[in-house]
């Protein structure tokens, strides 16, 4: 016969769990999660459960199983290596018409633990006829559906509200966050920007409503005021949106800028942080950012103010005088006069400096100079923006790495 699936709703309900083996400590974290209270028997426990009682989540009663330990119990999960005494918790259970779930055998179990997952507020719970190795599988499939938007997880009566602000990462669409490909698969309406991961605005329903924020350098700009316009409107007609843009959207993003004119005209707000290009591109292109014993500190500037023009609030004498990594974002078209302010501040020409362009895309390409040579050399290979500037001896660690590779992984 098929098994009746429910949800156990545990909160404040004591649980017995015997055995303090590997299966109990997969189980107990899910039970403790659940809200229940658990007690463990168990002459000894693993490190993890140990973790857990020292804690003060989980009563262990330190003894082998007895009869009666099951009284007061609303489940019991027998997961003992000992076959007899599983049979003699079922048996206790069975003739107290309390659930029993038995580790060692399917058949003689009373009740099945299924392989479980969530995403969000979605639980997903499978049995696969008592295969366990079969339903984590499966979970696995509808999990990472639900989380990559391919079911479509937008009907439902708890649907987001407002506005969520998703950091979508440095451009590669794998790195965005959980969180926010969750939001962006429940969207009715996606403002992007040009970094925004595109890849994934291709797979948005055809209902959704996609607005192009796009602020193209020299070229076509959406005005940040028009931007805020829109998601106030928006989310004011009861639609949820997602404004979603490359990197962090409080890194160089304006995303502080747009949490205030919601906040201001009441529209709630969800953030999503996302991972920065500015250590997100130079670690695709084999460089950290900071190294033990050459660099302890790393700056990140925008470059869309140039040295020395009124409105720039960047002390560059001070970073020129920095042992520090110079990560310079939005630079590429203003690095000969980065590079000469930089020297003339009394940084070494020697100094050396990675330009990488796409970076984690596969067009990624990455140009290598010193501070003396990297205007002329971003100019002869014709490295365009999106682009991200790496100054500091931690480019020759991310050239020691290449090297040593080139020579050991065939």
């Amino acid at each position: 016969m098929s098994p009746y699936m429910l949800g156990l709703r545990l909160e404040g309900r004591r649980v017995l769990v015997v055995g303090g083996g590997r299966v109990a400590q997969r189980r107990v974290p899910a039970l403790l999660e659940a809200g229940a209270r658990v007690t463990l028997v168990s002459p000894s426990v693993t490190p993890a459960l140990d973790d857990l009682i020292t804690d003060g989540r989980v009563h262990w009663e330190r003894r082998p199983y007895q009869v009666g330990d099951c009284d007061g119990a609303w489940l019991v999960q027998a997961c003992t290596d000992d076959r007899a005494v599983n049979t003699a918790i079922a048996a206790e259970a069975e003739a107290k018409r309390v659930w029993c779930v038995r580790a060692d055998d399917r058949d003689a179990s009373a009740a099945w633990t299924p392989a479980s997952g969530r995403v969000g507020e979605i639980g997903v719970a499978v049995t696969a006829g008592g295969d366990p190795r079969r339903a984590a599988g499966i979970r696995d499939e509808i999990v990472d559906a639900l989380r990559d938007g391919t079911v479509d997880a937008r009907r439902n009566r708890t649907k987001p509200v407002g506005v969520a602000l998703v950091g979508g990462g440095p451009g590669d669409p794998g790195l965005i966050t959980v969180r926010g490909r969750q939001l962006l698969a429940q969207a009715d309406v996606v403002i992007a920007d040009r970094l925004a991961p595109r890849a994934l605005l291709d797979e948005l329903p055809p209902d959704v409503e996609l607005i192009d924020a796009a602020k193209i350098p020299y070229g076509r700009y959406l005005a940040q005021e028009k931007i805020n316009e829109l998601l106030v409107e928006h989310a004011r007609k009861g639609k949820f949106v997602v404004r979603l843009k490359g990197g962090d959207s409080f890194v160089f993003g304006r995303g502080g800028e747009e949490m205030l004119a919601c906040a201001r005209a009441g529209i709630p707000v969800t953030v999503v942080p996302g991972i920065t290009s500015a250590v997100a591109v130079p670690a695709a292109a084999g460089v950290p950012v900071t190294h033990r014993g050459v660099s302890q500190e790393f700056h990140v500037i925008s470059v869309h103010v140039p040295p020395g023009d009124p409105q720039s609030t960047v002390d560059w004498p001070a970073l020129a005088r920095s042992q520090g990594t110079l990560v310079l974002l939005m630079a590429v078209e203003r690095i000969p006069i980065v590079a000469d302010t930089l020297l003339q501040n009394g940084r070494s020409p020697e100094t050396p400096v990675m330009v990488v362009q796409d970076g984690t895309l596969p067009t990624q390409r990455a140009v290598s100079a010193t501070l003396d040579t990297v205007a002329e050399r971003v100019t002869a290979a014709g490295i365009r923006p999106p682009a991200i500037v790496v100054v500091g001896e931690v480019v020759r660690v991310g050239q020691e790495i290449e090297m040593v590779r080139a020579e050991r992984i065939p």
